[in-house]
């Protein structure tokens, strides 16, 4: 399994590398955006490692213009930025995951895995409900005839969602999911990931809808056409 590694800085990205390559991994490292860009073309990469202060161009342009290809590989931004401004910029911009510098070695390589091993979804599963499709393989969503691509992270959230369909999700039971034993401190990100997922569906006028359910957790029902207009009129109320 090869990963690429875009890291400005030549010493940490040697410590990722000797670390991952006692996992398992081969790695090849890169230390600017278009030897990143160069390097993709070439090579298809498990997963990229991607640091945001590369000294070429911005790493948040990087991460969408790699989102942007046919066969994006899984990607962790590993950065020093940990407003949650910059947090909710990057998962926004495509990233599968956002590991904040300084970090642990294990937690890297145990995150890794973690996302290695939900890319490995059963061949042409696709889950259905209402006039929502979600591609488990491509990783996109079909909502009637307009399809989107999705992040891994947002994949994982909606599938969890429609294996539940119908039923009440608590939040810990989603995070611990999404984010392994670490669900704990990727927990506020699932607001991100449910936002967009409701965007996505309220713009494409999807019969499915995502509730808050006070006290409890998240509801994914199927409302045929009454919830086209009532998820549009409900937006407010969902964070």
């Amino acid at each position: 399994m090869r990963l690429l590694i875009v890291e400005d800085n030549v010493d940490f990205s040697g410590l990722v590398a000797a670390r991952l390559t006692r996992a398992g991994f081969e790695t090849d490292q890169v230390n600017t955006a278009a030897a990143a860009r160069k390097a993709v073309t070439s090579i298809d990469y498990v997963a990229v490692l991607l640091d945001l202060g590369l000294p070429d161009d911005e790493g948040i342009d990087l991460l969408r213009d790699l989102k942007a290809s046919v066969h994006a590989p899984p990607i962790i931004v590993t950065t020093a930025r940990d407003s949650l401004d910059d947090r909710v910029g990057g998962l926004q911009s495509g990233a599968d995951d956002y590991l904040v510098k300084p970090f642990a070695m294990d937690e890297l390589v145990a995150r890794l895995h973690a996302l290695l091993r939900r890319a490995e979804a059963p061949a042409e599963e696709v889950l259905h409900l209402g006039n929502v499709a979600l591609d488990l393989v491509n990783h996109r969503v079909r909502v009637g005839d307009d399809t989107q691509p999705l992040p891994a992270r947002e994949v994982e959230v909606l599938e969890f969602l429609m294996r539940h369909q119908g039923h009440v999700v608590k939040r810990e039971a989603l995070a611990a999911y999404v984010f392994g034993k670490h669900g704990h401190q990727g927990a506020g990100a699932l607001d991100v990931y449910l936002s967009r997922l409701r965007r996505i569906f309220s713009e494409a006028r999807a019969t499915v809808r995502i509730d808050n359910i006070h006290g409890l957790g998240f509801l994914l029902s199927d409302g045929g056409e009454t919830a086209v207009s009532s998820a549009t009129a409900g937006r407010s109320q969902h964070p």
